[in-house]
């Protein structure tokens, strides 16, 4: 639709007005010999040279006129549209001349056009910024599998910088093997600037109607290092706290004692607290040894042997080992899984050591269940104890709400149920007070 308030209301615009004026003004001086030929007659020849010379000045020199008052606002118009194709977005016309509605038009898109430009910018900028924080190395392949992106993070694991490595093939920078391998798989491999494990994932990308390729490359090694110093840093603030708190007691009862025994002459009960201080010292020793004997048991657990064993079976002969109290047992179909019997086996006997403990002081029972649920086994231990003490540490190593516990129990059980591939949690029971505690297992 034309934006020109004349063209909408009926009228000509100004710029078509004045190239109708110019056309009649170019054949005027030709009109006006005419009327001189009409009106005096054919003069003589001279005469009628000089009349024709004239008119043909004249007209050339309107000719020229209109000639500039034509071309000179088109000169314009086509400097603004060049300004455009060459991503020029500054430039302005102006609006109030013989071509005011396509100046409008012009500078109406050049707004628009400046505007997504700003646009544009903003959000490759924060592309950019983005790309260069990510620790994942980040590449974009084009169709013909050429390299057109890449992140900081890309030129570190490549060692290769940015205008080495744009423009070149897949197969040149060593990754075509990567794109065209599964998407999502973990593999250890070696590049120029980093080897170990890594995480491939690759998808396919559509820029400017052809197609391409995303690849990502995660370096799952650094994580799992990380995630293992954190660990060690636990685990050592841990065994440090508790061989510490020995030791001062140890070397604070030791120094009382060589105090005690240099003196002259000796006391009467000396031999009594002698005997008493080497008694607090040996039983600081021996709970200090099986702090350690249990992280070593947490710690040297081996990978589970797996074989078939059936859950119908297991689950009634873990329940007969407990002497203190009778175990209820649920009676259900058989359910066999791939397991190692050994270690499933001392799992379920930490469990239900926790479940005796809660429910003994209440007089409580004990019931101990197994059933399937989807593509899981489950293996459920039901108490009528207390209930669960209001922690969230009850899976941390060497954490205990027990008077005289060790707090592996159920880190061992979770370490034996996460190597099946499965798990374990804790919650209240809905049907009553006390707990329910759930080991599964997978069944494929």
């Amino acid at each position: 639709m034309p934006t020109d308030p004349a063209r909408r209301s009926g009228q000509l615009p100004a710029f078509e007005r004045r190239v109708l004026l110019g056309s009649w003004l170019v054949a005027l001086p030709a009109l006006l010999g005419m009327l001189v030929l009409l009106s005096v007659g054919v003069p003589e020849r001279a005469l009628c040279w000089l009349l024709a010379i004239a008119v043909l000045l004249a007209t050339a020199w309107v000719a020229r006129w209109q000639h500039r008052r034509v071309v000179y606002p088109l000169y314009t118009l086509a400097g603004l549209l060049e300004a455009l194709r060459e991503g020029d977005y500054s430039m302005r016309g102006v609006q109030g001349g013989v071509l005011g509605g396509a100046i409008y038009d012009i500078n109406a898109l050049a707004d628009r056009l400046q505007q997504e430009r700003l646009q544009f910018e903003d959000a490759s900028r924060l592309l950019g910024k983005t790309l260069a924080a990510l620790d994942s190395a980040v590449f974009v392949f084009d169709h013909d599998a050429r390299l057109r992106l890449l992140n900081p993070a890309a030129q570190q694991l490549l060692r290769r910088d940015r205008a080495a490595s744009l423009g070149r093939r897949a197969d040149e920078i060593g990754l075509d093997a990567l794109l065209a391998g599964p998407n999502a798989q973990v593999i250890r491999h070696a590049f120029p600037g980093r080897s170990g494990r890594f995480e491939i994932r690759h998808s396919p990308l559509r820029n400017e109607g052809r197609s391409g390729q995303l690849l990502v490359i995660n370096d799952v090694g650094r994580v799992l290092r990380e995630e293992e110093r954190q660990a060690w840093q636990r685990l050592l603030r841990v065994l440090g706290h508790e061989v510490n708190n020995s030791l001062a007691s140890i070397h604070s009862l030791a120094g009382t004692l060589a105090t005690l025994i240099a003196r002259e002459p000796l006391a009467e009960d000396w031999r009594e607290d002698t005997r008493g201080g080497l008694q607090v010292i040996g039983n600081r020793a021996e709970a200090l040894g099986r702090f350690l004997a249990g992280y070593s048991k947490l710690a040297a657990l081996p990978p589970p042997q797996k074989r078939e064993l059936d859950l119908a079976a297991l689950v009634p002969a873990v329940a007969r080992l407990e002497q203190r109290m009778t175990v209820a047992v649920e009676e259900g179909a058989p359910l066999p899984v791939q397991a190692d019997p050994d270690q499933l086996e001392q799992a379920l006997i930490n469990l239900l050591r926790n479940a005796i403990e809660a429910s003994l002081p209440t007089g409580g029972t004990v019931l101990m269940r197994w059933r399937s649920e989807g593509e899981r086994a489950l293996i459920e231990i039901l108490d009528d104890g207390p209930g669960l003490p209001g922690s969230d540490n009850l899976f941390v190593p060497f954490f205990t709400t027990k008077p005289g516990g060790s707090g592996i129990g159920l880190a061992l059980v979770r370490q034996i149920a996460e190597a099946h591939e499965g798990g374990v949690s804790l919650s209240a029971r809905d049907d009553a007070s006390g707990a329910l505690a759930t080991l599964w297992l997978p069944l494929s």
